[in-house]
């Protein structure tokens, strides 16, 4: 679906566009939560994606394999649970553009950046540091601050934090190329995220890990904000590894299982790791021998046995994905995502700024807005939203974030979430 070539603050059109839309109907495969009534107009699957209607049915399913057969559910039923994290492999590949030994869904964002970075953080005494964006998500800041320190290093002097130079702090490409011809020989490890969650900024993930790799550095990428959002080619990309959740844009459910990726020229290397009985080699996986043998590619990285309840409402999401096919996906983000930009630079510009990259090209479904006037009046605003039914999330100081996801979101809500701002008291 192309964008309009002239968008209307209209219902009419609103209401046109979604008639037209080729992927209306998956709208209906999600629970909307209700408002007064009706549906509301949620903008948050940045933060928490919505649940898919078949995720019920799908952990009840393994509910009752686990009552009717016990302990031989591992070997027995429609997805015997010995490989259940393999039937989700090939979506989320094909979500990831990796190789689907390329990744795995395992653990969290948090624990999976912390098994990562023992692989691909070995730093010496003339190659320490890491270098992150300012203003990271907490995570990353806390994970990498810590492994620097576990390895015996000041983060001080080996945590290089890069300043946004660019409107509303996002941060160019010759920032970050500037930033490694100045500091390269000293880094061991980048690590960047996909899509900047305070800023909705995405980035080029080839041409930032070519500039890496160039300067001799690992490099990793955070995958939260990006994973479902927009098309990735994390293999093309080059990058050595990323992690992500899965409750966000992939509705995996709160605190859904993660994921990871570990390029293919990984797979069979003899990379240091904290080892678990999962990741060993599947062949002699219950001879219980005393040497690990790591499985090769991503599944080499697990620790423990996956868990069933919670990889069951990923796999009937990412099932939603392959039928919606994200290059379809991305095509309506744009347009949908574009009617929510339009709408706040021709008619509601008085009251609202947004700090987003007005590139489409470097932005997802995320607009991250700011309420002119400071933060209590942004707050207030929140608040209205909220009241009328309008789900987006705050980030302090004075960011709103509205995310009109394409699975789900619809014309119709961009142009309600236009009308409630407009709506509000201090304007009305």
């Amino acid at each position: 679906m192309n964008p309009p070539s002239g968008y209307e603050a209209s219902a009419a059109f609103a209401q046109a566009c979604d008639a037209a839309d080729p992927l209306r109907a998956f709208r209906d495969e999600f629970l909307i939560p209700p408002h007064a009534g009706r549906d509301s107009h949620y903008f948050c699957g940045n933060s928490l994606g919505l649940q898919p209607r078949a995720a019920r049915e799908a952990i009840a399913a393994e509910l009752d394999y686990w009552a009717e057969l016990g302990v031989e559910g591992h070997f027995r039923g429609r997805l015997p649970w010995l490989d259940y994290h393999a039937y989700l492999r090939d979506d989320l590949a094909r979500v990831t553009g990796a190789l689907p030994t390329e990744v795995v869904a395992m653990n969290t964002l948090g624990v999976n950046l912390h098994l990562m970075m023992v692989s691909f953080y070995r730093p010496t005494r003339e190659r320490p540091a890491i270098l992150i964006e300012a203003g990271a998500f907490p995570t990353d800041r806390y994970a990498v601050e810590s492994q620097i320190r576990f390895h015996g290093f000041d983060p001080a002097e080996a945590l290089i934090e890069l300043e946004g130079d660019g409107p509303h702090g996002t941060l160019s490409q010759s920032a970050i190329e500037a930033a490694l011809d100045r500091h390269g020989d000293r880094i061991a490890l980048v690590l960047l995220p996909g899509v900047q969650y305070r800023t909705g900024q995405a980035f080029d993930l080839a041409a930032i890990t070519a500039l890496a790799h160039r300067h001799g550095c690992r490099i990793g990428f955070d995958l939260a904000h990006a994973v479902g959002n927009l098309p990735l080619a994390l293999h093309d990309s080059g990058a050595d590894f990323a992690v992500w959740c899965s409750y966000k844009y992939l509705n995996g459910g709160p605190g859904a299982i993660g994921g990871a990726f570990v390029h293919e020229r990984h797979a069979q290397a003899e990379l240091p790791r904290f080892a678990g009985w999962w990741g060993h080699d599947k062949t002699t996986r219950f001879r219980m021998g005393p040497k690990f043998v790591p499985t090769p590619g991503a599944d080499g990285w697990q620790l423990s046995n996956p868990p069933i309840l919670a990889l069951a409402p990923l796999r009937v999401s990412l099932e939603i994905f392959r039928r919606a096919g994200m290059t379809r996906l991305r095509e309506k983000s744009l347009a949908l995502t574009g009617y929510l930009a339009w709408l706040v630079q021709h008619t509601l510009a008085d009251v609202l700024e947004v700090v987003t990259p007005v590139d489409p090209a470097q932005r997802g479904a995320q607009l991250s807005i700011r309420v002119r006037g400071g933060r209590e009046r942004g707050r207030a605003l929140f608040e209205h939203l909220l009241a009328h039914g309008v789900i987006g999330d705050w980030r302090e100081p004075d960011v709103i974030r509205i995310s009109p996801a394409p699975l789900y979101n619809r014309y119709a809500d961009c142009l309600a979430f236009a009308q409630a701002v407009r709506g509000w008291s201090p304007l009305a």
